[in-house]
């Protein structure tokens, strides 16, 4: 443990040095960081980004370890082992970035310091991790301690109840045949409390008056993506960045209204931000919003809105005013009220002539929910569907980031859920199957691939669980960008190695590691792509402030 927060401060430092370079050579002449600048930096930018992802990682799981040491002592005796080994993984991953990063910038940073060596003499051999993976398939451990007080558990058992008996059945299904999510799924969903849970419950949703609870939302949000990523476990990712924006700019008339409705299922919603030509610049949206007698007319199109077919609302924002140069300051937030359609396909025409229209874009995975690619045509928004009233105008962008943070960590834990399902289904198909006159979980190779996918799923859970307590307290904006950085690209790889571990069949759909790798892919791109968030939100925050945070 010791030597592990010793490589750790190492590796901060190295950071702060390699961002204050960035700094020095990427302020303009008004001394502000120029972007044009920083662009010739990019992959620079982007190791340092993941590295930091890493070793917050890292600090989550040594957290992790020092607070359930007593616990942990005892059996399964592989947990600290297993842990331990994730973390000298992950600090030498670190190193190396860092190592070619400081190059780049040229400063100093020492990957063969004292600390990194006596730390590489500790990675246990190939045999000790494939005698880790053994003692895991003789025992089917699923999941190590999580370390959540009985409420939370109570609540994690109810959903993953819920996502084995009602989601997992139905989930084949429609990912094959690219179905609409029954109605029983979202009904049952909706009786459970699920879309409530980032809503306080004064207006009905399950978070106390007092106080957030973004860690109950993770625990649910895990155990429905268990169940189905695109069937499940998106389902209250909507009304949760909806809600965040309404708590953050809405009106008390627009919060009574419409935040029970989503607390209860009775209103499903969409979020519509993403344009054909703006991806993840959310700054450059140009559907117009023009302001007439009564409220706005909304001319343009949309892309990527998922669930916008079968949702009753979308959260919408446009520019509200035409002076381009205002840029994010030009945008505002609507609430786009429409009937629920059934299929792929939908247009909805007003009684004063305006249409809103859409179509799904057919993907390879995440089906069920539908994106939809949207065309608005003089659709009228009545004036009190304008978020926050008058006061809210031009400040659309600010809601919409207060919503993507909770956003963020959400995705985290749906790619956990996701990795969960794949790993429960590697180490039950490496049991069963047998090759060469053995269990392919008798294998070393397995053995090895299994303990690894078991770690990457504890350490993400936990980064995830900390990053969610931080932002109980009001903080963890940095953070959340950090655990979604890391969870989406561990879900990717986690998924990988399901697929492998059943060979040929991982390859068919009618397994559902598949469904899992396909389903994962979309992870690193949604809620802020891979790339944005490394370079324009991770790495520009520490070169501006100089400073590394910590989990």
């Amino acid at each position: 443990m010791a030597l592990a927060r010793e490589a750790v401060a190492e590796l901060m430092s190295g950071m702060g040095r390699v961002a204050g370079a960035l700094r020095l050579r990427c302020t303009g002449a008004d001394d502000r960081l120029s972007t044009a600048l920083l662009d010739d930096y990019q992959q620079v930018c982007y190791e340092l980004a993941h590295s930091r992802a890493e070793v917050a990682a890292v600090e989550a799981v040594l957290n992790y370890l020092g607070d359930c040491l007593e616990r942990l002592s005892q059996e399964p005796s592989f947990d600290k082992a297993l842990m331990f080994q994730f973390v000298l993984e992950n600090v030498l991953a670190a190193t190396q970035r860092l190592t070619i990063c400081s190059a780049e910038v040229q400063v100093e940073f020492d990957d063969r310091a004292e600390v990194f060596g006596r730390l590489r003499a500790q990675l246990g051999r190939f045999s000790t991790a494939a005698a880790i993976g053994r003692e895991i398939c003789q025992r089917e451990c699923l999941r190590l301690p999580s370390g959540l007080d009985q409420e939370k558990e109570l609540v994690r058992e109810t959903f993953l109840r819920f996502s084995d008996h009602v989601v997992a059945p139905q989930a084949e299904d429609i990912h094959r045949q690219d179905l609409d999510i029954p109605e029983t799924i979202i009904h049952q969903a909706a009786q459970l409390g699920c879309f409530g849970t980032c809503i306080p419950e004064r207006f009905g949703g399950l978070q106390p008056d007092d106080q957030p609870d973004s860690l109950g939302m993770i625990v649910v949000t895990e155990e429905l993506s268990r169940g189905s990523l695109g069937a499940a476990g998106s389902l209250i990712t909507r009304p949760e960045i909806a809600a965040r924006a309404l708590l953050a700019g809405g009106s008390d008339e627009q919060q009574q209204r419409w935040l029970p409705q989503l607390a209860s299922g009775a209103k499903l919603c969409a979020i519509s931000i993403t344009e054909p030509n703006t991806g993840s610049d959310v700054a450059a949206v140009t559907l117009k919003a023009k302001r007439v007698d009564g409220g706005w007319l909304l001319n343009g199109s949309k892309t990527w809105c998922t669930f916008a077919g079968r949702s009753e609302l979308i959260v919408v924002l446009a520019r509200s005013d035409p002076d381009s140069t205002l840029g994010h300051r030009g945008l505002s937030l609507f609430l786009v009220e429409k009937p629920a359609y059934a299929g792929q396909d939908f247009k909805h025409e007003q009684a004063a002539g305006g249409a809103l229209s859409g179509r799904a874009i057919a993907t390879l995975g995440y089906r069920g929910m539908h994106s939809f690619e949207l065309f608005f045509e003089d659709y009228l928004v009545p004036e009190d569907n304008l978020v926050g009233g008058t006061d809210g105008e031009g400040k659309g962008f600010y809601y919409t980031m207060a919503g993507f943070s909770g956003g963020r960590i959400q995705t985290a834990a749906r790619a956990i859920g996701v990795m969960q399902a794949a790993y429960e289904r590697a180490l039950s198909y490496a049991k069963e199957r047998q090759a060469f006159g053995k269990a392919v979980s008798e294998y070393q190779l397995t053995q090895i691939k299994l303990a690894r996918m078991l770690a990457a799923i504890t350490a993400c859970r936990q980064f995830s669980y900390a990053v969610a307590r931080l932002m109980d307290c009001g903080e963890g904006q940095m953070e959340a960008s950090l655990v979604k950085l890391y969870c989406c690209r561990a879900a990717e790889w986690v998924t990988r190695e399901a697929m492998q571990i059943h060979g040929g069949m991982g390859y068919a759909e009618e397994a559902a590691v598949s469904r899992y790798f396909v389903d994962a892919r979309v992870l690193s791109i949604f809620e802020g792509a891979e790339e944005t968030l490394a370079l324009k939100v991770i790495a520009r925050e520490l070169i501006a402030s100089e400073e590394v945070v910590r989990v």
